[in-house]
This record gives C-alpha cells, structure tokens and sequence, in this order.
C-alpha cells in the first residue's frame, strides 16, 4: 500500500489508522528508527480520533480532515524511503537515515521533529482555504483546535514514556530525568505549535504572492527543519537542551 494513488489515501481517520498499522506489520527488520516513530504516531493518532469522538473540538470534522493531510504528508515520506524510489525531504531524510543504535525516545523526536516542524505548516495550508485566512473569526476558530490537540498530545506524554521505556535499558541518570523529560516534552509541544502557526501564515502569505515565492520559503522551512533535526543528533541530554534551545523553528518575515 502506497499513497502515489489518490484513490489509496484515507479517507476517514480510521481509514488512516488501518493505514499507519498495515506499515507498522510490514515493516522490514532494521528499520528501528521508523518503527519506534511510526509505533508513537499510530497510538497518538488514536487518541486524536478518541478525541474528535468525545467532541474536544469546535470543528471535529476539519480536525479529522487536517490529521488525515498531515499524516498523509509522513506516509508518503515513509513510502519513498522504504521504496527507494523516491526523495523525502531532507529533515525526513536525516530522521530515517539515523544511526541503528539511537534510544527509541531519540527515534521518535527526530520523526517528531520533523514532521511538526516542516509538514504541519504545510497540513494546515492544504485545509485551510484562503477565504479562511482572511476571515479573522474563522481563522481563530481553527487556531484554537490547533491548540487544542496539545492537550491531547500532553495527556500521552506520560504514556508514551512508558512505551518506550520498556524498549530501551534506562540508566539511573534517566529515570531520576524522567519528570524534568515529561516536563519538557510538554513544553516543546506547546512551544512548536506557536511556531508552526506563525509559519503557517508566513507560508500562506509566500503563497498568496505566487508559485515561486511559496517554493522559496518552503525551501526555506525545509533547511530549518533540517538543521533542527541534525542539532538532536548531537550528543547529551536531549529533552533539557531542547527545554532551553526550543523545539521549533521560526520563518523570518518576508521582508
């Protein structure tokens, strides 16, 4: 199952979760990086469809049809490294050419990473029309159901540490960490998410002004994210440089 046919993408969120699991089954030995991501992603994921279940959001069926274009943007990403007959881009390339021996936490905060920071602005763009954009009422509503799926992604973080941990040994060091860790991860959350709608609108703003500008910032974006991707490869404890650098990244104003 690929997604070069637009009659292959799902349609509906639970579309999308058989989707993410037919990978996670099929995924071939040696891919530690992609499985302990793709693993986390699939569980949020669900939490995300219990979520729009319960009414969390103001607008259930935008959520729905943002988290299907944004996971969309990762399965096609995955598509192309598994295949080998594709390009994913280059934070997407850093994350899935990672060394073998990375802790699963590591795995997933480089996938993370890359695809809050450089597909999720891009997500927003595909559903947000641009009569939205300038109509300020309806653009808060959809701000606010940004936001709100922090909340849904916080309330995982303790699970999340659990799953993983019983993937990987834990030093002492790491299990006194563990409530600084949490701590953090909820705080790049909220901190990457007010970047990503900053760079929404930067984008959108690149967008309204034609093809070639939209390229140059995406362009843009993508060496950011990248380089936001390479600094977590860096030796030392991650989540606590994160606390202090931040998680996210930041397109300048067009000047």
């Amino acid at each position: 199952m690929t997604l070069g046919d637009a009659r292959d993408r799902p349609a509906t969120i639970g579309e999308l979760l058989d989707a993410m699991q037919h990978r996670l089954d099929s995924l071939p030995p040696g891919k530690a990086a992609a499985h302990d991501f793709l693993g986390t992603y699939l569980r949020t994921t669900a939490a995300v469809a219990a979520a729009i279940q319960d009414g969390t959001f103001e607008d259930g069926g935008w959520v729905e049809r943002w988290d299907i274009a944004f996971a969309g943007l990762y399965l096609e990403a995955l598509d192309a490294h598994l295949s080998e007959q594709g390009r994913p881009s280059r934070p997407w390339r850093l994350a899935f050419e990672a060394p073998h021996d990375l802790p699963p936490l590591l795995n997933v905060l480089l996938g993370v990473n890359a695809h809050i920071n450089y597909d999720l602005p891009q997500a927003l763009l595909a559903v947000i029309p641009d009569a939205e954009f300038s109509d300020p009422s309806l653009l808060a509503r959809r701000r606010r159901d940004h936001e709100r799926i922090d909340a849904v992604l916080s309330d995982r973080v303790a699970a999340e540490d659990v799953e993983l941990s019983a993937l990987s040994v834990r030093t002492l060091l790491d299990r006194g960490l563990r409530p600084i860790n949490r701590w953090a991860s909820r705080r790049f959350l909220k901190e990457s998410r007010q970047k990503v709608w900053n760079n929404t609108l930067e984008l959108w703003r690149a967008k309204s002004a034609g093809d070639h500008a939209y390229a140059t910032r995406l362009a843009e974006l993508e060496l950011l994210s990248a380089a936001k991707v390479a600094d977590l490869l860096m030796p030392g404890q991650v989540l606590l440089r994160l606390a202090v650098a931040g998680f996210g990244v930041s397109l300048p104003p067009e000047k």
